[in-house]
């Protein structure tokens, strides 16, 4: 099935035959749904702080930052934002010109509220000898959209998001990643530095550069800090082979495989490189202006106050583990810690000897930990947060999505469609273990877990792989822990007309 060709452009992308062959056989058996027993909910696996426990948890996170630590905030940024403009382009293709759908006469009557209104009036002067007012006057609608998404204007169909103009301040407009700047200052700076990592796209890493040469030092300058950016591309070697319907694999017009991105999943061999002690993720869109962020700082200290002290506890048990120092009863109190406060179960623990169970304790004691902010279901997309069944037969928290459920399981679509949180990407990672020593993050991946979508390539169907998610079959085997954060805190863009909603504003 593969030639010579074949396996010379496999190996020039770092990859083996091996995991083309088990890439297609992947598409053939498909992935297994996963068992659930219930959707989380507060009291069950979502804590829910009052006010005096999250002064508490804010605390116990200062106190951390004040030993020194490694922390560093990781933004996945890699994408154009060109579904962004998705209605935006229709309208330039459109047979009509006057704005016509609801989403289209949105954007010209608020037009004026955009954060890069005035970079895009700059464009229109220049380039069609007329500002957006004039041009609308006119009925030229399609020469103001033409300015927004062109190389000729401001591009905004080919930069990725984090690129963008979102938001207005009297000292001009920002970007996501200025925005991103700022939050990496005001929770997870250390000893006067603040260290953020953006994963970029190989034709947008320079741009990423340029911005942060430009702005970088405004920011150091307000907050008294000492920047660290760096950035990373998705590798290739986690790309994935494409596939015919009929699981052959798929050969563009010079009969050569085609490989595709494998999803946020890869990620996880760029967060696997760096090193920390605590890694904020968050994704490039969710920021909001400054008069808005209180909640978003408290919530990230929260959680990560929440974070330490949980991996403070279970680097006590495993230092008493390997010390062999324990009794019984110390034994049951670390069950108890794993069960209520890791929310990891074992239906079977009660039929274990001790020795068994210091072999079980370890196991789930010594591995990567999370803490996700989940807020409650409003309808917008996002992955679910789950007491799910896992290989080894225990019951722990996941955050699934919905190509992960059975949709033929009544009851399982229930308890999706009707869970009460889901998370909208906001974790706060512990990847070391108790002796310092970073754990290795690609053996905590549940290989099961990616999904396949169908695809198309110069109008011909295909079946694309992805990878377990970054947030979901990638971190599987971590320990994980939901907290309910504000709705305030999750505000993405995935319209150009989101930016138009007052969080934005």
């Amino acid at each position: 099935m593969l030639s010579q060709q074949d396996l010379k452009q496999i190996s020039a992308k770092g990859i083996s035959e091996e995991q083309i062959c088990a890439q297609l056989e992947q598409f053939k058996q498909g992935f297994p749904f996963l068992k659930l027993e219930a959707p989380a909910a507060i009291g069950k696996g979502i804590m829910a702080p009052n006010e005096e426990e999250r002064k508490r948890y804010v605390d116990a996170w200062n106190r951390y930052k004040a030993e020194g630590k490694v922390i560093v905030k990781f933004v996945p940024a890699s994408g154009a934002a060109s579904r962004m403009f998705k209605d935006m382009f229709a309208f330039l293709d459109a047979d009509y010109d006057v704005p016509t759908t609801s989403f289209e006469k949105q954007y010209f009557e608020q037009i004026k509220n955009f954060a890069f209104y005035d970079e895009l009036d700059k464009c229109c002067r220049a380039n069609e000898g007329a500002g957006i007012d004039e041009l609308i006057e006119k009925g030229e609608y399609k020469k103001v959209v033409a300015n927004m998404l062109q190389a000729k204007g401001l591009n905004y169909g080919q930069l990725p998001k984090g690129l963008l103009l979102f938001h207005r301040y009297a000292q001009g407009a920002r970007t996501p990643l200025e925005e991103h700047l700022v939050e990496g200052a005001l929770y997870a700076a250390t000893d006067g530095n603040v260290a953020i990592h953006f994963t970029v796209s190989h034709e947008h890493l320079e741009l990423f550069k340029k911005k942060v040469e430009e702005k970088v030092a405004l920011y150091a300058d307000k907050f008294g800090l000492k920047y660290h950016v760096s950035f990373s591309e998705q590798q290739p070697d986690t790309d994935t082979v494409a596939a015919n319907p009929d699981n052959t694999p798929f050969r563009d017009e010079k009969g050569q495989l085609l490989f595709r991105p494998g999803g946020h999943g890869a990620l996880i061999q760029n967060l696997n490189k760096i090193d920390s002690d605590i890694t904020f993720i968050k994704n490039i869109d969710n920021v909001v202006p400054d008069r808005l962020k209180d909640d978003t700082v408290e919530y990230k200290q929260v959680i990560a106050g929440i974070l330490v002290s949980l991996q403070q506890k279970a680097f006590e048990y495993m230092r008493l583990l390997d010390s062999g120092s324990y009794n019984h009863d110390k034994l049951e109190e670390m069950i108890r810690f794993v069960q209520q406060d890791l929310c990891c179960r074992n239906h079977d623990i009660k039929n274990l000897e001790d020795a068994d169970l210091v072999i079980y304790l370890r196991k789930k004691l010594n591995r990567p930990m999370r803490v996700c902010g989940v807020v409650k279901n409003v309808g917008e997309p996002g992955g679910g947060p789950f007491l799910t069944y896992n290989a080894d037969g225990t019951v722990s928290l996941q955050i699934l999505e919905s190509s992960q459920i059975d949709k033929s399981n009544k009851e399982y679509m229930e308890m999706f469609t009707n869970g009460t949180h889901f998370n909208p990407v906001d974790l706060v990672c512990a990847v070391k273990d108790y002796q310092g020593k970073a754990f290795n993050l690609p053996d905590f991946v549940d290989k099961s877990t990616g999904f396949i979508s169908s695809k198309s390539k110069n109008g011909k169907e295909l079946k694309a792989l992805e990878l377990p998610g970054l947030w979901n079959g990638a971190m599987s085997d971590w320990n994980t822990i939901f907290v309910e954060v504000p709705l305030s805190t999750f505000n993405p863009v995935k319209t150009v007309n989101d930016l138009l909603r007052e969080q934005h504003q």
